[in-house]
């Protein structure tokens, strides 16, 4: 039936680019792979601005970006959040971009590697996404807001469908080698 449209056997030898030439092609891996770049670009763009920030007076910007949110400027939340950036100097400004490129790039690797449908990606964002929930957990426990339960639970099923998609993988593989063997025995 594909030869109808132009693609030969050939084709689906080398790599097809539909799901039944591939029976490996998971769209959830590529929809976890392209939030990740999402969220890198949204890191690259937060970390230029961080860095647009250096050697200017960083509460006057924050209470001018208050002012044009209509906050009152007041408000004992908004003083707490002017008292801890007054505490932010250049040189941990740096650090703290510095830390936003690379948060950046690691969901760069991950995303592209995912979007590939790469394994190495597999596993690489299994062990760093579990490796922050423990983070995320203490941090819930600290302030509990319903934007920190949600990006929770989006990690844990991140994590459990890479877990079985891995076993899977792994479990396909084996019977493969299994089989190969058989054959080989004959």
């Amino acid at each position: 039936m594909l030869e109808r449209w132009g693609v030969t056997s050939g084709t689906r030898k080398c790599g097809a680019l539909t799901h039944k030439a591939n029976p490996d092609h998971s769209r959830w891996l590529v929809l976890i792979g392209v939030i990740k770049l999402f969220k890198a670009l949204l890191f690259i763009l937060l970390g230029v601005g961080a860095l647009r920030l250096l050697h200017k007076d960083l509460v006057d910007a924050l209470t001018h970006f208050i002012v044009a949110l209509r906050f009152d400027p007041e408000n004992h939340f908004i003083n707490l959040i002017l008292e801890k950036v007054a505490l932010i100097n250049p040189h941990r400004l740096r650090e703290i971009s510095a830390a936003i490129f690379l948060y950046a790039a690691l969901d760069i690797i991950e995303g592209t590697g995912l979007a590939l449908e790469k394994t190495w990606a597999e596993y690489l964002t299994l062990i760093l996404t579990a490796s922050f929930l423990p983070w995320e957990i203490f941090e819930i426990i600290r302030h509990v807001t319903w934007i920190k339960v949600v990006l929770l639970l989006v990690n844990v099923l991140v994590v459990i469908y890479l877990v079985f998609h891995v076993q899977g993988r792994i479990r396909a593989r084996s019977s493969q080698n299994d089989r190969a063997e058989e054959e080989a025995n004959r």
